[in-house]
């Protein structure tokens, strides 16, 4: 393993995001980093005591941006980077590049307060959607392997959507918010706290009509939370639903063609829609068994749908897909009586999964010979039946005053059993081969597929003073393939014979308060082994190799009650670790950057109470230049953009927020890509302004 290289002096930088935000209220800097709980290890803690990269959204910031899309909000953590594509869909990175195609699914985990959002082996790239962001109690990022609490998935990083506790909200709330293209959004929240009981919920709906053609959007989200209090245990239960009608705007295409306003509002797909629902259920029961043993179950249960054209496919065909799943994760966090913590437990998850892809005709929109590989009819057509347990354990001690080591180790056991539901190899549906080549879809025959995994975390480390910390970690993570890309195969390839990714990461970091300045770095260095991808002759293969390196940094200062600045960014460097023709006719040569890899990616936040009653945020985004294509032949040069909100409370119990998002008006795509020859855009939208009206009372 190679040690940390970077190749630019790191920026000193800081977040938004309330990681080590200093309010006008916590004028103590020697108070400021202790009052951060993060929950990392599934269990809330001090950030200053959390040996890794994390930053925290505030419930104050997820109002304040009041984020028409995930990404506005997310983007604003050091080394991450949500694309948007049409609508609420979306593509991550987090410490990584952007990840598209196979390989890209299961990499990064989705969590509602601290419990995945789907099960393992059944992810979408996606399913940020299916999470109610616009009204969390905060969202926490995690950067690096997160696999010894959190299992299969969290290899690059993992976001942890928190609902706010009935106890957290207003008693009453109402907000109705209006914008251009026929926008209009409603939130209510309500709550009641009672001697032994709380409840609580909020709801978000939101129209929108959509700045491209064919691209609206009606989606709904619903949180209910209740907490009970019995002696020395508390008792919990959240229930979450998010339904989804989108119509789907596809890629523009042409070199720059973002820039031309009619051709971005333009929509090459007005056939394309996405239609998804989910709910989930989750418990938790939290009992001290003694003065130095917490037990804490988190029982949970999942229903997702959806379906959409595959507009991007020739032919165009259906898709429909669905999971059930149950499970339980459980903890003790025990503390012995020379200060050692260990926290264990066994996690233990069921799932049955379906996937169904139908081609209504023929295909007629492509080339003669790539027509007559895509039959009518079915593709695919299969169920898969999933079992995961684990067991993790982690251990932390303190030494000689100022030191901690920590060390923890998982294993988990995956288990698929997948069964095909429709004729066997690469024929049409009904058995009708296409030519000597075969069709393009091939379906495995019925098979079992178990995959076993050790991931573990060593790290140190130091107070150097009562506000500032130094750690170092060595960490491994890890995921097993998804399901997609074991069992929807196509061409030759009857069998998938894929290892679980793995990814081995090392890490530097520092956090603390000087005063009124407050601080946040991190350098990492991550070598990524048997990374699935799809070949030259379109096979699903697992032995590729990336390498990632970078610095992560934070910088927070408010010299005066007032005004505030803010920074946040990241230089890192992705890089391919072998060679090879891909699917596509792409060559991939070790050294170059894996595309949709920007080296820079910044923000940068200056908040000014000018009035009592009123302030102001105004923000800058900066994404750097990127190859868009794995030859890195082609780029796209990067954007900067502008947004600005202004808050204004009225009285006690009345609020306006005013959003103008793309201040100067900016050309820019939201994602760049480069496929068949051509480059292709989810174009960015220009200025927009949204207003909020909001009442609140206790």
């Amino acid at each position: 393993m190679r040690g940390l290289r970077f190749g630019s002096t790191a920026l000193l930088s800081c977040t938004a995001l309330g990681l080590v935000t200093v309010q006008a209220a916590e004028r103590d800097p020697a108070k400021r980093v202790e009052e951060v709980v993060v929950t990392g290890l599934r269990q809330p803690e001090q950030l200053r005591d959390f040996a890794g990269s994390i930053s925290l959204v505030k419930a104050e910031d997820v109002t304040l941006v009041g984020s028409t899309h995930h990404n506005e909000i997310l983007n604003r953590a050091p080394g991450a980077m949500i694309q948007r594509n049409s609508g609420q869909e979306s593509l991550t990175a987090i410490r990584s590049p952007v990840l598209s195609g196979p390989g890209s699914c299961g990499v990064f985990l989705f969590l509602e307060n601290s419990v995945p959002i789907r099960p393992t082996g059944f992810c979408n790239v996606n399913e940020l959607f299916e999470v109610n962001s616009e009204q969390a109690g905060s969202i926490e990022v995690l950067r690096g392997p997160a696999g010894v609490l959190y299992g299969s998935g969290a290899m690059h990083g993992a976001i942890n959507i928190i609902t706010a506790a009935p106890a957290d909200l207003p008693a009453r709330s109402l907000a109705l918010e209006g914008g251009p293209d026929e926008y209009y959004r409603g939130k209510l929240g309500l709550s009641h706290t009672g001697q032994a009981t709380d409840i609580g919920g909020v709801v978000v709906a939101t129209h929108d009509g959509g700045w491209r053609a064919s691209s609206g959007i009606d989606e709904q989200k619903l949180n209910i939370g209740l907490v009970h209090r019995r002696g020395d245990a508390l008792l919990g239960l959240n229930l979450a639903a998010t339904n989804l009608e989108q119509e789907t705007a596809g890629f523009i295409q042409g070199f720059n063609a973002y820039r031309n306003e009619t051709i971005a509002e333009s929509n090459p797909n007005p056939e394309a829609y996405r239609d998804a629902y989910a709910v989930r259920l989750t418990g938790s029961y939290e009992q001290p068994l003694s003065e130095r043993v917490q037990l804490s179950v988190r029982p949970y249960a999942r229903y997702s749908r959806m379906d959409f054209i595959q507009h991007f496919l020739i032919g165009k065909p259906f898709e429909e897909n669905g999971q059930e799943s149950m499970g339980v994760l459980t903890a003790l966090d025990i503390t012995a009586f020379n200060n050692t913590r260990l926290l264990t437990g066994v996690d233990v998850e069921f799932a049955q999964g379906f996937l169904k892809e139908t081609q209504p005709g023929p295909a007629t929109d492509g080339a003669p010979a790539a027509n007559a590989i895509r039959p009518a009819g079915k593709h695919y057509d299969y169920q898969v039946d999933s079992r995961v347990a684990a067991m993790y354990g982690q251990i932390e001690q303190p030494f000689a005053q100022r030191w901690k080591a920590i060390g923890g180790v998982r294993y988990e056991y995956v288990d698929y059993d997948y069964d095909n539901r429709m004729i066997s190899g690469n024929t049409a549906d009904n058995g009708t081969p296409c030519g000597a080549a075969g069709c393009l879809f091939n379906r495995p025959a019925d098979r079992s597929d178990n995959f076993d995994n050790v991931t573990s975390k060593l790290g140190l480390s130091y107070e150097v003073a009562p506000d500032h910390t130094l750690y170092l970690t060595a960490t491994r993570g890890y995921r097993a393939p998804d399901t997609s890309e074991l069992y929807r195969l196509q061409r030759q390839q009857s069998v998938a014979d894929l290892d679980s990714e793995r990814l081995d990461s090392f890490e530097l970091g520092a956090r603390g308060a000087f005063g009124l300045l407050s601080y946040s770095l991190a350098g990492f260095q991550m070598d990524k082994e048997n990374v699935i991808f799809r070949d030259a002759n379109a096979f699903n293969v697992s032995d590729g190799r990336t390498e990632h390196e970078g610095v992560e940094y934070e910088f927070a200062w408010q010299p005066i009650e007032s005004l505030s600045l803010a920074l946040a960014g990241t230089y890192a460097k992705h890089t391919y670790d072998f060679d090879r023709v891909v699917e596509q006719g792409e060559t991939i040569v070790a050294g170059r950057d894996v595309d949709t890899a920007p080296r820079h990616i910044n923000t940068a936040r200056l908040n000014w109470s000018f009035l009592p009653a009123a302030a102001a945020e105004l923000e800058w985004v900066s994404v750097g230049s990127y190859f868009v294509d794995a030859s890195n032949n082609n780029k796209y040069g990067g954007h900067d953009l502008l947004n600005l909100r202004v808050s204004w409370r009225a009285t006690e119990n009345w609020r306006a927020i005013a959003r103008l998002n793309n201040v100067t008006d900016r050309a820019y795509a939201d994602r760049a890509d480069f496929a068949f020859g051509n480059y292709r855009y989810f174009p960015g939208r220009g200025r927009t302004l949204f207003v909020e009206l909001r009442y609140e009372t206790d």
